[in-house]
């Protein structure tokens, strides 16, 4: 799932300047995120009016990144959109562009930092577990991902950073490198890390790509 985190209030104040403004949300990643549900809706809806600036209306998207049904929902919210100066879209950066897309007269406010796609492990608890590289060599590291789990992105072995089985760079979280050794060790299968990998070709990425 696509991993968000919410702005600060005071950057939102400062995008919008003033009412009115319309609210979307996403039902599925960011509503898992707790970072653009009802719940965070309501809870800005009422920030919001706090700060004066009036809020005209607010949906919920299924999901922010399907156009079509982006455009079969809001239409029903076609008043409350028009009479609005802003859109504050609580949604990852794709859903956000989306709605770019169908009101490109109407001033749109990322209400979100996109982070990363990652995994659930706990309650708003999130960890980062791939780059979307567009080929995906798991098989040859025990089905673990050093591209997306290394902040060095390190393909033949650890750096000379790690200390303890923590990484250099944040000490909170594993050397994904230690926990790759360890599993091929257990499993017998360490001599397959023998073989160097050549710099991952991002060429094969379909980050640039339209159409797969």
């Amino acid at each position: 799932m696509i991993i968000t985190k919410q702005k600060s209030i005071n950057q939102l104040l400062n995008s919008i300047g003033e009412g009115p403004v319309f609210i979307i949300g996403c039902n599925e990643c960011a509503t898992i995120c707790q970072t653009g549900g009802e719940k965070e809706i309501l809870e800005m809806k009422s920030i919001l009016n706090n700060k004066g600036i009036e809020v005209s209306g607010w949906t919920i998207l299924e999901p922010a990144c399907h156009l079509l049904n982006d455009k079969r929902i809001l239409r029903n919210y076609k008043n409350d959109i028009n009479k609005s100066k802003n859109i504050l879209v609580l949604a990852c950066g794709n859903g956000i562009q989306t709605i770019s897309e169908i009101f490109e007269d109407i001033n749109i406010v990322p209400g979100t930092d996109t982070l990363f796609l990652g995994e659930i492990k706990h309650s708003n608890e999130f960890e980062k577990r791939c780059e979307m590289c567009g080929f995906c060599i798991v098989d040859l590291f025990d089905g673990l991902c050093p591209i997306s789990r290394c902040p060095k992105n390190m393909l033949n072995g650890p750096c000379g950073g790690s200390t303890d089985g923590k990484c250099e760079v944040n000490k909170d979280i594993p050397c994904i490198w230690y926990i790759i050794f360890d599993r091929l060790i257990e499993k017998g299968q360490i001599d397959q890390l023998k073989e160097i990998q050549n710099p991952k070709d991002w060429s094969k990425s379909t980050k640039w790509r339209r159409f797969i």
